[in-house]
Parts: C-alpha cells; sequence; structure tokens
C-alpha cells in the first residue's frame, strides 16, 4: 500500500513508477525473512569468527592461539573421531532401516499401523528419549537388582550386568541407538512416499520380465530413489554433526562419549570460555556447511 501511494500507477510517470515497484516489491516481500536471517544466522556467524580470536571474556585478541590449543587439545580429538563415528554410523543405520521399515510395510496389511508405531519416536524429545534409554541401560551394581531391562535380561539369561553407557568406545554406539531409533521413522515417512512415487508400469514391466521381488527391489526401485535416499543421507548427516542432547543427558561426555558440541558447552558455560567455545562451533560449522550445499544442489537438480 506505501509502495502503490509513493510511486503511483496513474499520471504520467505511470510506467516508470510500475517499473520501479516491480524492483522494489520483492524486497519487500524478503525484508522480514532477511532481517530474521541476518538478525538470527548472519551476525552470530560473524560474531563467532570475531570471538574465536578473542580470550575467554571474548574482549582481549589473541590471534589464532585458540585454533592453535584446538588442534593440540586431546579432549577435541577425542570430540571430533567420535562424531566422525556418529557420521559414519547413524545416518547409514537410520536410512537403511527406513528403507526396510518402508519396504516392508507396504507389503502387509496392518502396514500403516506398524509406520505409526516406528514414526511414534519422532514425537518425542531428544532429552525424553534420553530419559527413555536410561532406563534401558540403567546399572545399579553387581549386588543390587537390575531395574535397567538390557541388565534385567543379563541377569536373567545368567549374564553378569554391566555399566553400558560407561564402557569407552562401545558407549558411543549405545548412545547412537538412540539416534537411530528416532531417525528410523523420518526416514521411514520420507522413502516410503518416494516408493510409493514410482510408476506401477516399470514394477509390471519387470515383473513380466520374469524378475522376483528382491531384483525389481535393487534393480527397479532403488534406482529410482537414489535422489531421495541422498536427501534423507544428507539430512540425519547434518542433525548428526550437531548431536547434543543425547550425549548431554546420557554421559555428559564422560568415559569417552565427547562430541562437539557437549565440548562447546561446557567451554561456554562450564568453562566461561567465549573464545574457545566460539572457535568449537565454527568447527562444527565448517563441517555442517559442505553437505548443507550439496543437499541445496542435490534438490535444485532434481527440480
Amino acid at each position: 500500500f506505501i509502495l502503490d501511494f509513493i510511486f503511483p500507477t496513474t499520471g504520467s510517470n505511470a510506467t516508470k513508477n510500475i517499473q520501479k515497484s516491480a524492483a522494489i516489491r520483492p524486497w519487500l516481500f524478503m525484508g522480514p525473512a532477511i532481517i530474521l536471517l541476518t538478525v538470527y544466522l548472519v551476525y552470530p556467524v560473524i560474531n563467532s569468527v570475531w570471538l574465536s580470536f578473542h580470550g575467554p571474556s571474548g574482549k582481549e585478541f589473541i590471534g589464532i592461539d585458540n585454533y592453535t590449543w584446538l588442534f593440540g587439545d586431546a579432549k577435541f580429538l577425542e570430540s571430533f573421531l567420535n562424531n566422525m563415528m556418529w557420521l559414519i554410523v547413524v545416518p547409514a543405520a537410520s536410512t537403511f532401516f527406513g528403507l526396510m521399515a518402508a519396504a516392508l510395510t507396504d507389503r502387509i496389511s496392518w502396514g500403516n499401523i506398524a509406520k505409526s508405531l516406528i514414526f511414534m519416536p519422532m514425537a518425542i524429545s531428544f532429552i525424553g528419549a534420553s530419559i527413555i534409554w536410561k532406563f534401558v541401560y540403567d546399572y545399579r551394581g553387581d549386588s543390587a537388582d537390575q531395574i535397567g531391562i538390557l541388565n534385567a535380561l543379563m541377569v536373567h539369561f545368567g549374564a553378569e550386568p554391566q555399566a553400558w553407557i560407561a564402557m569407552p568406545f562401545w558407549n558411543s554406539f549405545f548412545l547412537m541407538i538412540i539416534l537411530i531409533w528416532i531417525q528410523t521413522g523420518f526416514a521411514m515417512v520420507i522413502l516410503s512416499a518416494a516408493l510409493r512415487g514410482i510408476p506401477e508400469e516399470t514394477i509390471e514391466a519387470a515383473i513380466l520380465d520374469g524378475a522376483n521381488p528382491l531384483q525389481v527391489f535393487l534393480k527397479i526401485k532403488m534406482p529410482q530413489m537414489w535422489g531421495t535416499v541422498a536427501v534423507v543421507w544428507t539430512t540425519i548427516t547434518i542433525l548428526v554433526l550437531k548431536v547434543f542432547d543425547i550425549v548431554m543427558a546420557m554421559t555428559n561426555g564422560q568415559w569417552g562419549s565427547q562430541v562437539l558440541a557437549n565440548y562447546m558447552f561446557d567451554w561456554m558455560f562450564r568453562g566461561h570460555d567465549f573464545g574457545r567455545s566460539a572457535t568449537i562451533a565454527l568447527v562444527i560449522m565448517v563441517l555442517v556447511l559442505p553437505v548443507m550445499v550439496w543437499n541445496v544442489r542435490n534438490l535444485k537438480n532434481e527440480n
């Protein structure tokens, strides 16, 4: 309304005013989004870069000292390697189980009920899911009654109970199971939609040519789904690179389970070192950025 008032579409300058309005109008529509992105995304990135060259208070300039500390810090190396393990295991397992669930639930009469049960963990927060799984992994000592489901089963079958989340190296995999449990439902829903979008003609032609169900799935369905599989994989990958809640709630980074986001949190709110926490945050951003760029380009190519 204000634009039309400033550049009226009537009178001797109507043509020029229409051209000016057409050039300005898109920016008015995008303006709120640009402002929000600048305040909540662009500014924090610039501020993090600035803080990474400063000391604990964020005021004294110390150059690249935070970066030299970072790559010589054993705890950072542990966090980085753990993140890489999460990166390899969780997207692959979530996508695989999601794909299997999508394929199998489409072949049974109660498939929609099964899908609802598999998707249900997506409705739970990461902290809520962690609390649930704490009762699965709970350990009360060898002489105490075990209330954790896993240890209760171990005792029932005559084995010794274990402190599952306190086992270095292996505890990371036990934490990964929680995220896989949550993300399998997401992968299943997306991949199920992709499966239903495959033209029936191609499947019928393959069956007429003598293909068995496994061959139809691997050679007919999968090639038409690779784009969707890649999107699901990269979406979960971005989530994994930022994983925080599960580690925070289950181990708080103890027993060799530290990850980058939790390490950043420790330096920010426990170590009160803005410089080091900002440096770790930038590492996470650098790791996430290529995956995001590839994902966006892949979506554009599909369109």
